[in-house]
């Protein structure tokens, strides 16, 4: 049988990714770089990183020039770690993303970064944000497709396919784990998930244009320039085709109807 779902404590202390400041800042790039895109910089504006951890993109946040920057989290090792290197800048807080806490409407900007997969209830966590966010507000969201072949924290193919038992024993036969504990969704379902917002894709524009969006990682080398001039010039009909499988969605979700301010881009971003 598998495992009862329970809130993912201190999640910081078993998963090392997220401690790698290196790779946090640079995901924090993408996500401003996607930000400033849809409606410009973040300059004096109030915004909140729920899921933060151990603060880094939430530092970069608040580097980015935002007035005020919080970061919200259940981990308190990771915001232990956090409030020691960037509480002059941030405000980091212990708190349940299904009971944020702050007044309705009162935040500009929020982040939920690879984060829908670990909570209990994903559907209460984003109603949640979007109570707190203005009606001018913006949403980024990083999403986990369940059918991306390559589960993304065991690297075992075709993992998030499989149901709950089934991927208990996966996990167990290949010493990752002795349980399958993250939920994702097909792109079917996060849409369904987030029915109360405009959502824009933005998951097609970053992978053709990483350099605008998340730089030269993404696509490195000779095959990483090849790859990115094929994707800036194939038809978006045939990207369509590919998107059920993409590992993960980009995706920028308000709650009134918006469009991106951002230049042309080669794909740009489309509405869903």
């Amino acid at each position: 049988m598998s495992k009862e779902r329970v809130a993912q404590l201190e999640y910081s202390e078993f998963q090392s990714a997220m401690l790698d400041e290196a790779k946090r800042r640079r995901k924090a790039a993408k996500i401003i770089a996607v930000l400033e895109h849809f409606q410009g910089p973040l300059t004096g504006l109030t915004v909140g990183d729920v899921g933060c951890s151990a603060g880094f993109i939430a530092d970069e946040l608040a580097g980015a020039g935002a007035g005020h920057t919080l970061g919200v989290d259940i981990d308190v090792p990771g915001l232990r770690r956090a409030a020691d290197r960037f509480g002059e800048r941030v405000a980091f807080v212990c708190g349940d993303g299904t009971a944020l806490p702050f007044p309705d409407g009162s935040l500009d900007v929020l982040v939920f970064n690879h984060i829908y997969e670990h909570v209990v209830d994903p559907d209460a966590v984003v109603a949640e944000m979007r109570r707190v966010l203005s009606d001018r507000g913006v949403l980024y969201l990083g999403l986990g497709n369940r059918l991306g072949i390559m589960e993304p924290h065991y690297k075992l193919p075709f993992l998030s396919y499989l149901p709950p038992a089934l991927a208990d024993r996966y996990v167990r036969a290949f010493g990752r784990a002795d349980h399958y504990y993250e939920r994702f969704r097909t792109r079917r379902g996060l849409r369904r998930m987030l029915r109360a917002f405009h959502v824009w894709d933005y998951t097609i524009p970053v992978l053709a244009s990483p350099e605008r969006f998340a730089g030269s990682e993404l696509f490195p080398g000779v095959l990483g320039r090849l790859a990115r001039a094929v994707l800036a010039r194939t038809p978006r009909a045939a990207l369509q085709l590919l998107l059920p499988l993409v590992p993960t969605y980009l995706w920028v979700a308000t709650k009134t109807p918006r469009r991106p301010a951002g230049a042309a881009l080669p794909q740009p971003p489309q509405p869903l």
